[in-house]
């Protein structure tokens, strides 16, 4: 791979987001997962939920 210096222009003329773009997709992303999973735990009729550090809860 070469690389090549930048003029001054060229670096006044290039534009980034694509981080900032990439962690809104993921936290949207995480949202709607996280929606999901609430959803399906208050409307199921019985079942049981484990979460790391002894919680366990279940529900009829």
């Amino acid at each position: 791979m070469k690389y090549e210096l930048m003029t001054q222009e060229e670096m006044i003329n290039e534009e980034s987001g694509a981080a900032i773009t990439l962690t809104a997709v993921m936290a949207v992303l995480a949202t709607a997962v996280l929606a999901v999973i609430v959803y399906k735990l208050f409307l199921s009729k019985k079942g049981t939920a484990t979460i790391p550090g002894g919680w366990k809860f279940t529900w009829n």
